[in-house]
């Protein structure tokens, strides 16, 4: 058994216990959302039927997220890991300095990526479904800013997943792994 892999009671040799930190639905959401943003922004067409239905499944996925950030699970909940300005500060001062500040949850950055991602995700749902209708038709600055959030989320998804491969490599955990199994060392 490798430093990244869990026994059947829940134990990485290295890590020792774990604990459920992201339950279904948030995996669900991000997994989803994964997947619609590749498909929509490297391999279906834009404009045309199956980037609109991804588009809209992006949609409801986010809508669901975002109520459940307010009656979710504990770590899927808003005021459970909203970035403060004294949060952020201290985060940024623990990696300055160092010193390792692990989070069960999002750490301060990481709930800043989120809340980004969430709201640009948001935008380019808005921006893709006004353009189909009538009202805003072939608008140029629409379609503008629709392709403006894509690309920033393109940007912004990849210094996510670097992120995580980087500070999982620095704390000596799998946080790839915990988003698919849910689990994180306690």
């Amino acid at each position: 058994m490798d430093q990244f892999s869990i026994d059947v009671e829940g134990n990485s040799p290295s890590t020792g216990p774990t604990m459920e930190v992201w339950d279904p639905i948030v995996r669900l959401f991000h997994w989803t959302v994964v997947g619609g943003c590749i498909l929509n922004l490297f391999i279906l067409e834009e404009g045309k039927y199956w980037h609109r239905v991804t588009g809209y499944i992006i949609a409801a996925v986010l809508v669901v997220r975002l109520l459940w950030g307010v009656v979710g699970t504990r770590y899927a909940r808003f005021s459970q890991f909203f970035p403060t300005r004294r949060k952020i500060v201290e985060h940024l001062q623990d990696l300055r300095e160092g010193r390792t500040n692990r989070h069960i949850g999002h750490s301060p950055l990481g709930a800043v990526m989120m809340l980004v991602l969430m709201t640009l995700l948001t935008l380019s749902c808005l921006t893709g479904w006004l353009m189909g209708t009538d009202a805003f038709w072939g608008n140029k600055s629409l379609e503008s800013i629709h392709a403006l959030s894509g690309n920033a989320i393109m940007v912004l998804a990849l210094l996510h997943a670097a992120s995580a491969i980087f500070e999982g490599w620095r704390l000596q955990e799998n946080l790839v792994w915990s988003m698919v199994t849910g689990k994180k060392r306690k």
